[in-house]
């Protein structure tokens, strides 16, 4: 069974989250370097099925551009190049940062824990597979 992957887009760094076989479970998988996330989309693809790629585009509150959509939006023409196969779909992560400091001091993390950016990431990637899994029911 084929899988949906979301994506938290950064000029640094992107988290991925991937859903469990059956589509019902979002949980981190990634936070790797925008400069390398093709490679590692594309060794990933390779081990799994993926049907869908869930990519967050960032809004303002007036539903506006923000300083990030382009490079955003940028990032998803190069996905869709990439895989062309594959589905991409977009979601609104307005908020999606703030979520994810949230989720993680919920959790009850440490400090340390709070301050390791590739977990926000990967948080906010989940907070935005989850919002699409959402959306399909």
């Amino acid at each position: 069974m084929a899988r949906i992957l979301g994506i938290d887009y950064g000029k640094k760094r992107i988290g991925i989250a991937v859903t469990d076989p059956l589509k019902m479970i979002a949980s981190g998988l990634a936070s790797v370097s925008t400069e390398e996330v093709m490679e590692f989309l594309s060794n990933y693809m390779l081990k799994e099925s993926v049907e869908t790629i869930v990519i967050g585009l960032p809004k303002n509150l007036d539903n506006t551009a923000t300083d990030a959509t382009a490079g955003a939006e940028q990032f998803i023409s190069a996905v869709r190049n990439k895989f062309p196969l594959i589905t991409v779909q977009t979601v609104d992560e307005r908020y999606t940062s703030k979520m994810a400091v949230q989720r993680i001091l919920a959790s009850g993390a440490k400090k340390k824990a709070r301050q390791d950016k590739g977990l926000i990431d990967r948080t906010s990637a989940t907070l935005i597979l989850e919002t699409y899994l959402q959306q399909q029911l």
